[in-house]
């Protein structure tokens, strides 16, 4: 099933434990940031509002009990989109998401999907699909599927990263 708009924001919300996001391009092209990622290309500065929806939700889900973890994939050298998103980690985390990196140069055996996904509560699995240049084609809800393989995914990824506050960037 595709999740789009409003059923994604509330498939998304209504998690009761874990959201866990693998991430796995060097770049994306995302719409709403392209202002703020030129922004920062030409400046090398950053400055997201507290207000920022994504930080109020993340805050809203930490107060409620709930974790929102992320592992990114990452080679170097690093893109100059992975140069913006991890400044954007910079406030996520702060607003207290748990991103954690995973330098596959440093772990080139071990075996993770080539394709990003969300894990919710160990059970249900969202894959997420882009076109080549980091674009999003769409969001499938994968349905009558044993997430076994999700998690152990899921699990390997976080055993071979390192908390965001702990990455060295060189």
């Amino acid at each position: 099933m595709r999740l789009d708009g409003d059923a994604w924001r509330e498939f998304f919300d209504s998690f009761t434990q874990e959201a866990f996001r693998l991430e796995t391009l060097p770049a994306y092209r995302v719409g709403s940031e392209q202002g703020e990622y030129e922004k920062f290309l030409r400046t090398g500065e950053l400055n997201i509002p507290d207000d920022d929806a994504w930080l109020t939700r993340v805050r809203h889900f930490r107060k409620t009990g709930r974790t929102v973890r992320r592992v990114h994939l990452i080679s170097w050298p690093l893109t100059d989109y992975l140069r913006y998103e991890f400044s954007v980690y910079r406030y996520t985390v702060a607003a207290g998401e748990d991103v954690r990196i995973m330098d596959t140069t440093n772990h080139p055996d071990v075996r993770l999907p080539d394709h990003d996904y969300w894990l919710f509560d160990n059970e249900a699995v969202v894959r997420m699909d882009y076109s080549t240049d980091g674009t999003q084609l769409g969001r499938e809800l994968l349905e009558n599927i044993d997430p076994a393989t999700y998690i152990a995914w899921k699990e390997l990824a976080l055993l071979h990263s390192k908390p965001f506050s702990a990455y060295d960037l060189k």
